[in-house]
């Protein structure tokens, strides 16, 4: 038996750059939500969710659009959120990013991504692919787990704005990472969201 998690980050969201926590999706996130949308429209989803936050919303709406068969669902286990902080282990580099970060930001994240992995990531009976629509660093704690890396490994993990990433659960052997933030779905203009690339 198969089962297939398909985790597709947000389209870009509108003002992203002037710091709305929450926008609208921007003309670019709707076509990259509808160019991903396209390329899933053969994936015979048995379930669909996605994160209540309006990029993430919006990007099912648009799917739901072009697949009308994929009626995606809120789930408050997408939420964005911080999966974890700084540790023994990490890379004293990351210690700035974390600045800004409570500590109680950083433990609902935790607790929700361990609610997360295991509603989502426990073998399923019979055939399954799953749908879910939602933010960078969930993204990145799922493939994370997949590795059983450190628990500060999520960080430098980035998907770009609809970039598709799939993971296979297995029932006797650990999950396993098929595609990471694929885009072959999308021209080179439109591919957003990743780090600014650093001159040589």
């Amino acid at each position: 038996m198969s089962h297939y998690l398909y985790l597709v980050r947000h389209g870009e969201q509108q003002d992203a750059q002037h710091g709305l926590p929450d926008g609208p999706l921007s003309a670019r996130g709707r076509r990259q939500a509808e160019l991903i949308a396209q390329r899933l429209s053969g994936v015979p989803f048995t379930g669909a969710w996605h994160s209540p936050l309006r990029r993430a919303e919006e990007t099912a709406q648009v799917f739901g659009q072009v697949a009308p068969a994929v009626q995606s669902r809120p789930s408050a286990l997408l939420f964005d959120c911080i999966p974890s902080g700084p540790t023994p282990d990490s890379p004293r580099s990351f210690d700035s990013w974390f600045h800004s970060v409570t500590e109680a930001e950083i433990e609902a994240g935790r607790a929700q991504m361990e609610d997360a992995v295991s509603e989502f990531l426990a073998p399923a009976r019979g055939e399954r692919n799953d749908l879910l629509i939602t933010h960078n660093f969930v993204i990145g704690w799922f493939v994370r787990h997949v590795f059983d890396a450190p628990t500060w490994r999520w960080l430098g993990l980035n998907q770009a704005n609809c970039g598709l990433t799939i993971i296979r659960v297995r029932s006797a052997k650990p999950p396993v990472l098929v595609v990471h933030n694929d885009l072959a779905h999308l021209p080179v203009e439109l591919r957003t969201g990743m780090p600014e690339p650093q001159p040589f």
